[in-house]
């Protein structure tokens, strides 16, 4: 998925990283990388801190909500955290091409993800990559899956049943 992510960063980042005179064309593949693994470690890290709705209520919102998500706004910030500390871009710039690239790629990322003309990004294999592979027994447990035991109903069920 990285190298996919990779790709799609590269395709979008013209204006923002090819182009500008502030990222020296030698380190272009170095920032493309940084943004690239900005997304899939801010992803990874709202998934492991218990924001899983938060980041599949992105993939479902559409592109118009990406920009103002609070997993769009921390993969920015760490972006440009990287862009300062590894290419030693001033935190203005840093910030202008993080604010250019990240929402825009987010949004294409989503788009993609929701096409079901385009089989480039597929989400239960986006979920599934950032959680291990554990997201289907999550999602199955939270939805009436089978538990730990073999037994029927997940927690979801279990929950509803405190309240019959």
């Amino acid at each position: 998925m990285l190298e996919q992510l990779k790709s799609l960063v590269q395709e979008y980042a013209g204006d923002a990283i090819i182009t500008n005179p502030a990222i020296p064309n030698e380190k272009n593949d170095e920032a493309v990388g940084l943004a690239s693994h900005s997304i899939l470690d801010g992803l990874k890290n709202a998934i492991s801190n218990g924001g899983v709705e938060e980041v599949t209520n992105i993939f479902n919102g559409g592109e118009q909500q990406v920009a103002q998500a609070a997993v769009t706004q921390n993969i920015k910030g760490n972006f440009v955290e990287k862009l300062i500390s590894k290419l030693g871009l001033d935190p203005a710039k840093a910030s202008q091409i993080a604010s250019s690239l990240i929402p825009m790629v987010m949004a294409k990322f989503v788009h993609k993800t929701n096409d079901p003309n385009d089989k480039s990004f597929d989400l239960s294999s986006i979920l599934g990559g950032l959680t291990g592979g554990n997201m289907g027994d999550m999602l199955g447990k939270l939805t009436g899956g089978n538990n730990d035991k073999g037994e029927g109903g997940g927690l979801m069920d279990k929950v509803k049943g405190l309240f019959n």
